[in-house]
């Protein structure tokens, strides 16, 4: 297939995502198209970017003066601290806001860095080159930013939109089935909450997405892209109807926060229990039906996916996760803001799923029992 170009637009600003095997071939030519001024480039790239690619990125951008930074990819380095040897780096080296700052690598890596654009000299030039599945469907496109804190993940951070994305899906064939499973997870929730013909695509072509066959790859990432953009292009600043993309990350935020962000239960995994749990909520509050509910449980089955909400199935479990709740980003009062689904391809509307902690408590005997 040949490379897809997908536009984010609105009043302020707009920028390509461009998806495709080996993209990064056109990266140079783009940068002299959208930063004509730009003379340094900081790459700040994950230590788990294959070797070959970060020697392939020197070579075609060698026209510039590079700085090359590496970054060891983890929740707990999502923090001010890390920011701020970065931040330090770029003003040693007398960046301006004309130079042009590069994320390679995945979620966690575009989060800090993007955040890291958005606060040097009020906002420097980036290009984000997401390296997993996960990035590439997901956290790569949107403009969100941010660290994490004590209270919570991603608690602090900035809207900043990128010059650039690139999704070069050779980058794909390097990783393990955990993260393609973690990529995989967005893909199945842009399709529960927007489109039901892509569910049902992804039905039947969810094994060669495992397989990591280029087609499907292709039309799964795209999909996905074009799903979170009409959210984004709608609602920037993620004030009301963006907030839908939150499906299933109330609970795997508040799993990941128990885990400690440990690396044996990746964000993915923690969304696809989110995604059960939060449609399990659904059906208890007369939202959703138990048929559409069953429909989304098939998917897992089908494609050995049942083990990520295994540990979620009792009220006692359920109930652990209600303290690391109350700090989600939705919540605007003492009560917790789901996104409940209706069916597959809609969900209700954003603060339309308010439910209290004692409620909550209720609930949580009726879910375990689906």
């Amino acid at each position: 297939m040949k490379n897809q170009e997908i536009k984010f637009k609105n009043k302020k600003q707009n920028y390509s995502v461009i998806i495709g095997d080996n993209t990064t071939n056109i990266l140079s030519k783009r940068i002299k198209l959208i930063c004509p001024k730009t003379r340094n480039i900081a790459l700040i790239i994950d230590k788990n970017v294959p070797e070959k690619f970060k020697k392939n990125l020197k070579i075609k951008l060698k026209n510039y003066n590079l700085v090359f930074l590496s970054f060891q990819a983890s929740e707990k380095n999502k923090s001010f601290k890390t920011v701020n040897h970065y931040l330090k780096v770029l003003l040693s080296k007398n960046f301006n806001r004309s130079d042009l700052l590069i994320a390679v690598g995945g979620g966690i890596t575009g989060d800090v860095v993007g955040f890291v654009a958005s606060l040097f000299k009020r906002g420097i030039n980036f290009i984000n080159i997401p390296s997993t599945l996960l990035a590439q469907v997901d956290s790569a496109i949107g403009g969100k930013t941010g660290i994490n804190s004590e209270f919570g993940k991603n608690l602090i951070g900035s809207f900043y939109q990128p010059k650039l994305v690139i999704s070069d899906t050779s980058l794909i064939n390097s990783l393990p089935k955990k993260e393609i499973v973690c990529g995989y997870a967005e893909i199945l929730k842009h399709s529960i909450i927007k489109d039901k013909k892509f569910f049902n695509w992804l039905e039947k072509n969810t094994k060669n997405i495992f397989l990591k066959k280029k087609k499907e790859l292709m039309i799964a990432i795209k999909k996905s892209c074009e799903i979170k953009m009409h959210f984004v292009n709608q609602d920037v600043n993620e004030s009301n109807i963006r907030m839908i993309l939150n499906f299933g990350h109330t609970f795997a935020h508040a799993i990941e926060i128990k885990k400690n962000y440990s690396k044996r239960i990746t964000h993915g995994e923690a969304v696809l229990s989110g995604i059960i749990l939060a449609t399990k909520i659904s059906v208890a509050k007369g939202v959703c039906s138990m048929k559409t509910f069953e429909t989304i449980k098939n998917i897992y089955n089908n494609n050995n996916l049942s083990y990520t909400y295994k540990e979620y199935s009792n009220d006692k479990n359920i109930n652990k996760l209600i303290p690391f709740l109350k700090n989600d980003k939705k919540n605007n009062d003492d009560k917790i803001n789901f996104i409940l689904l209706k069916n597959i391809g809609k969900t209700a509307l954003p603060n339309k799923g308010k439910i209290s902690i004692s409620g909550l408590k209720k609930l949580s005997k009726t879910i375990s029992r689906y």
